[in-house]
């Protein structure tokens, strides 16, 4: 068994489930998969926590279950924040050096600029990150150590999140005896699992379709540059299905797995499906049947009223023409049968499932659309990410942050269609 130094815990705090991964990083770079975990969430509601003593149970039992697969004792996780009021913005800095050749406690003098600068206006930082270096003007530079400038300067990915559902994630967790290592905005995570480098670098969308939450992201320049939540998600699907066939929520989710598709074809106006009463204790309850068509027809008016509302965040983030093509879909109710085809029809845009990848020894269970969160916890906590709320402020802030850096424009020849 690896020390822990190798080990790296992920929980994912969702509106329908909690999961925990546990994983150690091999000498030759590769991440083995040691022990996962599930159980139900009942203490989340779209993605807030709602009750600190269900959320901890089903915390300490996930994780219970992950430890007894994974033959170790795990004392600190990664966790995975989902909930609605994430923002995402670009802060730019720089500092004079006067033609000087950049050294180490340049670049730190610089970061620790661009802490000092940060405003949340009142909400939590989860995320301040430097991506990419500008110098006298050259943008897009990973590794500026060593070079000559007159001017070095950085963009600043920056995460923002109310403060008081992150607290409750954390209160929950940690009254589970968990130590957090870090909250990580579910998007960030999610992007690391089921998102590749070029889609990363050339524009991509990412819509994660929770259970109570459906968060829409935009990646440009390797970067996450903007987000929409959606109060929506799978879970209402299953609420229209009890509710309009007079059925339990746990009978509507099954029927909506096993019988359940987002696309339609002649033949569902003959197969019958067998529905359960809801009052199944009850001697005079009388089950009925309908026709798969039925369930389908109620489970594409919610999704109608769904994609419509991703199609308005999309064009809020200014994902639109020529470039503005590519959508990946993932979360749990990415598994719906035929999810990918009718996102596509309704969106007009070149959709596919993005599901975990990069782990070796994930279970099937674990493999699909409704894990990538997890699955990319762990990616980000394997690529050690620097973040400058570790820093003090102890420089003064030479340039303001209101100067435009590469990523912001990137960003707008992006939402120009260049």
């Amino acid at each position: 068994m690896a020390g822990p130094s190798k080990l790296i815990t992920a929980l994912d705090v969702g509106s329908w489930k909690v999961s925990a991964l546990i994983a150690e990083r091999t000498e030759s770079g590769d991440i083995q998969v040691l022990g996962t975990g599930q159980r139900e969430s009942k203490g989340v509601k779209r993605g807030y926590v709602a009750d600190v003593g269900l959320t901890e149970q089903a915390v300490r039992e996930a994780m219970e279950q992950a430890e007894r697969m994974a033959g170790t004792n795990i004392e600190d996780v990664w966790v995975s924040f989902s909930a609605g009021g994430l923002a995402s913005n670009i802060a730019s800095v720089e500092v004079e050096l006067g033609g000087n050749r950049i050294e180490q406690e340049d670049i730190d003098e610089l970061l620790a600029a661009g802490r000092s600068s940060l405003d949340p206006d009142g909400r939590m930082i989860l995320h301040a990150q430097p991506t990419l270096y500008t110098i006298d003007g050259l943008t897009g530079v990973k590794q500026p150590l060593g070079l000559h400038a007159d001017t070095l300067g950085v963009d600043i990915h920056v995460v923002l999140a109310d403060g008081s559902p992150v607290r409750n994630l954390d209160l929950s967790v940690r009254s589970a005896h968990l130590d957090v290592r870090s909250i990580v905005a579910a998007p960030v995570a999610t992007g690391h699992s089921c998102l590749s480098d070029e889609e990363r670098e050339l524009g991509v969308a990412l819509i994660e379709m929770g259970a109570g939450i459906t968060n829409v992201s935009l990646f440009i320049g390797g970067t996450l540059v903007g987000l929409h939540s959606i109060p929506l998600g799978a879970a209402d699907i299953t609420d229209d299905i009890a509710s309009a066939f007079g059925t339990r929520r746990d009978q509507a989710e099954r029927m909506k797995c096993f019988y359940g598709s987002a696309t339609a074809s002649p033949r569902d106006n003959h197969d019958m499906i067998d529905v359960a009463p809801i009052s199944a204790d009850d001697e005079a309850g009388e089950g009925h049947r309908i026709t798969r068509a039925q369930l389908i027809g109620v489970i594409r008016q919610r999704l109608d009223h769904l994609m419509t509302e991703v199609g308005k965040g999309l064009k809020e983030l200014g994902f639109a023409g020529p470039v503005g093509r590519q959508v990946v879909l993932t979360g749990g109710g990415a598994e719906l049968r035929g999810m990918a085809d009718f996102a596509q029809g309704v969106l007009g845009r070149a959709v596919r499932t993005g599901r975990p990848r990069g782990l070796i020894g994930l279970p099937p269970a674990h493999s699909g659309p409704g894990f990538a969160t997890l699955a990319g916890l762990v990616h980000y906590a394997a690529s050690d990410p620097l973040d400058l709320r570790v820093l003090s402020p102890d420089t003064q802030l030479v340039h303001s942050m209101k100067g435009q850096g590469f990523m912001q424009k990137l960003i707008a020849a992006f939402k120009t269609g260049y």
